[in-house]
């Protein structure tokens, strides 16, 4: 199986390993204009300077899948192309909105039964504050159109007078998606979608603050997370915020990863978002844990072929550790280009803005690299992964030393 990923970073670097190591060819298509030395570690990897667009490096080395980091893919001008030439993992269509657009999202939602937070688009300030007056109160300020260039990336407030001191400092321009602020209690599930069919793959947590505590702004990716096989939908999060979606689902062929983001309150479990791609932190963890995971890739490429996943004994918990670089995550804060030193390369340290001169790495920005490790029960996931950062070190850099210590299992503080 050949497989085209677009992307950059450690995602497409992590992605790209595990894929070949099931025993893939991978090509990458850079969609960015940074995070290119990871990627080029270990597969060919090529420019739109190479390659005008994926279509056009397709049209040179034909591939019988695409993986997207970003749903950016399905705006640009190419999409309909590309898609015309290979199947793509990852929805396209109606069944994308489910990630993009947050509104329809909660409609589509809660018209078969879903719970969601109370939540209000306000096209300006004045919608805004007649929203809060009639329903006062501490709400998550969003984009409601999801994308990696939103003018806003989320903002958490967590009394009615935080929400009201950002009402002069966000972009209206796409419309602001206010939703109800739920606590801390927050959990995710991701499943794999075949034409409208569910399958359980894990669950897991996102720790998306900056600093140890859960302290500090949410940053633009998480700074860690913990994954952990749950093929039988353990915590029952399928159950409650996926498979009522069947019908949805099935009327719109959705084909591809389905990840639910829920909060728990008062004994209730209530979506706060959809995605609709591997996650950025997930996506080589998943394919780790997967004894088969080309099978997964393979039943989107052949409707007749049923994928049943079969997991690794020794992975049933993975967790991920990101190690930032000065000035994160205030990202007008920039530093020199540190050298970062790796004693034993031979880990699952995923590149993300670095660049190499001279056998060096160098710092490249403010996210420098993401490192995985794995276990059969969540202490072993944690040491092994921490084991790893012992082996790196980049002057001024920092992680969160708290991974897995708080808000696991689903439903925890």
């Amino acid at each position: 199986m050949k497989i085209l990923l677009i992307g950059v970073g450690a995602f497409t670097h992590g992605l790209a390993k595990t894929l070949q190591d099931a025993g893939a060819e991978v090509i990458v298509w850079l969609s960015r204009d940074y995070a290119h030395f990871g990627p080029a570690q270990v597969c060919p990897a090529y420019t739109p300077q190479e390659f005008v667009s994926p279509v056009e490096l397709l049209n040179n080395q034909p591939c019988d899948i695409m993986i997207p980091m970003s749903i950016d893919w399905a705006t640009q001008p190419w999409a309909d192309a590309l898609c015309a030439l290979l199947p793509v993992f990852c929805p396209n269509g109606e069944a994308l909105q489910l990630e993009r657009d947050r509104a329809y999202a909660q409609q589509i939602g809660e018209s078969l039964g879903i719970h969601f937070p109370r939540s209000f688009v306000a096209n300006n300030r004045l919608d805004a504050l007649a929203f809060l007056e009639e329903f006062p109160g501490a709400y998550v300020i969003k984009n409601t159109l999801c994308s990696p260039t939103s003018p806003i990336h989320t903002i958490v407030c967590e009394t009615l007078e935080d929400t009201l001191s950002w009402l002069d400092r966000i972009d209206y321009a796409e419309g602001v998606f206010f939703q109800e602020y739920m606590g801390h209690k927050e959990a995710g599930h991701i499943a794999f979608v075949n034409r409208g069919q569910v399958t359980s793959l894990i669950s897991n947590q996102e720790y998306k603050r900056a600093f140890a505590g859960n302290m500090g702004k949410i940053a633009g990716a998480p700074l860690g997370g913990i994954v952990a096989q749950d093929p039988n939908d353990e915590y029952g999060l399928c159950e409650r915020l996926i498979a009522p979606l069947q019908p949805w689902l099935e009327q719109t062929k959705y084909t591809g990863p389905l990840q639910v983001t829920a909060m728990y309150q008062n004994d209730e479990w209530s979506v706060i978002e959809y995605n609709a791609r591997l996650g950025v932190m997930c996506g080589p963890i998943i394919m780790r844990m997967l004894e088969n995971p080309l099978d997964m890739l393979r039943a989107v490429i052949d409707p007749e072929f049923a994928f049943v996943p079969k997991f690794v004994a020794d992975k049933k918990l993975g967790c991920s550790v990101t190690l930032a670089g000065y000035g994160y995550p205030f990202l007008e804060v920039t530093g020199p280009a540190f050298p970062i030193k790796i004693s034993d390369t031979s880990k699952d340290i995923w590149f993300n803005e670095v660049t190499g001169t001279e056998g060096q790495i160098l710092a490249d920005g403010h996210r420098l690299l993401d490192v995985n490790g794995y276990g059969q029960n969540l202490t072993e996931a944690i040491h092994n992964t921490y084991a790893i950062l012992d082996t790196i070190s980049c002057s001024n850099s920092y992680y969160r030393n708290d991974i897995g210590l708080s808000l696991w299992p689903p439903g925890n503080d």
